[in-house]
């Protein structure tokens, strides 16, 4: 299939609100402990598996960015599959204790252990293997995710004021409260929110990545879940990053990013493919947002499950863990080859907390102790985990390099930061 459009060149005059926040360092601020994680907000690579290339009129990728960029749709409803796979030993759930863990949420354990069905913790599911989910959206304050798991399902509808998650494996039932009536508030407000899901989730990620150091191209079209759409390549220009290039499969009629994939520059099988398979920009019936707590089911409360678990003692939250080690962050480098710096201030490596476990992460932080590469430089020795996508070095005093990048590149950032 031809490329439409085989200009290389940066989309410079793509609009500065598309690069808002690109080099921020929260783009590369990886934990260690998650680093594979946080692959799933970075990038992606041409790999669509369409069922076609419908005859399109031609655009440019600065037309086509744009495009992305002005599409509203308000309401839709449809099937999306997600799979994830950074090359991870199995980690046996671990990775889902550990979020809910960091992020504060219920659910981190011990006597004060939350809700099963507590979004902060349930959606973290989504960060490995291949997962099923309905989605349907009507405006601003009407949303519904639903989980599909082997006989069982886990939901998240907001609808007004209220959020409800549902877990029906467990019966499990947890509700907090958001602004309604489209009032401004905070993404935080509506919890699980921040988990990319959705095509769309993916593509908003990938596009504040755009600048000079990125080739963005047209490659061609594609038919996705039954429409037609444009094929938009996105590639660092740069040597030394591990992401190999993003396509986004945009809707042609509206804009909507219908898919995305994600492929290391190692090659091999993708690391992120999100897309719909089924998809109407219908309105949802109205019965589709409505939540009524089943009979006989535990309800939590968002307020209650978290006076419990933000308790200081259980050395969670915000100053929990390794966040708490997060001291004089920096960003080093720039474009694809960023990499977060942060002095730990733990001496010997891997950062422990007062009980022994690696930055209060349990028998997680004792997985990640048992694998990585030992490395040595002008900045002393250390230890580089690795996934498909994501690398951190922890030197022996306690700093950390993470990012997007080669092994090379991290031991080449520690060497010049001596």
């Amino acid at each position: 299939m031809a490329p439409i459009d085989s200009d290389d060149n940066t989309t410079a005059g793509a609009g500065e609100e598309l690069r808002a926040g690109r080099r921020k360092a929260a783009r590369y601020v990886v934990p260690v402990a998650v680093m594979g994680v946080a692959a799933a907000t970075i990038g992606l690579v041409p790999a669509l598996a369409d069922s076609g290339d419908p005859d399109l009129p031609k655009v440019t990728a600065e037309q086509l960015i744009e495009k992305i960029a002005k599409s509203d749709v308000q309401q839709l409803s449809g099937t999306v599959r997600i799979s994830t796979d950074l090359g991870l030993p199995d980690l046996g759930g671990l990775e889902s204790g550990l979020m809910s863990g960091m992020s504060g949420g219920p659910g981190s354990g011990g006597d004060d252990e939350g809700s099963a069905a507590d979004p902060s913790a349930k959606l973290t599911e989504l960060v490995s293997g291949s997962h099923t989910l309905r989605v349907a959206a009507d405006g601003p304050d009407r949303q519904k995710l639903s989980l599909l798991e082997n006989a069982a399902e886990y939901s998240l509808i907001h609808n007004g004021k209220d959020v409800w998650g549902y877990d029906s494996r467990s019966n499990e039932v947890y509700h907090s409260t958001a602004a309604a009536d489209g009032a401004e508030r905070p993404e935080k407000d509506v919890p699980g929110q921040d988990v990319p899901a959705t095509p769309k989730d993916f593509a908003d990620q990938a596009l504040k990545a755009v600048d000079d150091t990125t080739s963005v191209t047209v490659g061609g079209t594609a038919q996705v879940a039954g429409r037609d759409a444009y094929r938009l390549v996105v590639e660092p220009k740069q040597d030394g990053s591990t992401v190999g290039a993003i396509t986004v499969a945009v809707d042609a009629e509206t804009g909507t990013p219908l898919k995305f994939t994600l492929t290391p520059a190692s090659g091999g099988a993708a690391v992120v493919d999100v897309g719909f398979t089924k998809v109407s920009f219908a309105k949802p019936d109205a019965s589709t947002f409505d939540f009524t707590p089943p009979e006989g089911a535990k309800v939590t409360e968002a307020d209650e499950a978290g006076r419990r678990a933000g308790a200081p003692e259980h050395g969670r939250g915000a100053e929990g863990g390794l966040a708490k080690g997060m001291n004089g962050l920096e960003v080093i480098g720039e474009g694809w080859n960023s990499i977060a710096a942060f002095d730990t201030g733990a001496q010997g490596g891997l950062p422990t907390d007062s009980a022994g476990d690696l930055g209060g992460l349990g028998d997680l932080g004792g997985f990640l102790g048992s694998f990585g590469d030992q490395v040595k430089g002008d900045f002393g020795s250390g230890t580089v985990f690795k996934t498909r996508l994501v690398n951190a070095l922890i030197t022996d005093d306690g700093k950390v390099y993470a990012g997007a990048v080669t092994k090379d590149a991290l031991v080449k950032a520690a060497d010049a930061a001596k």
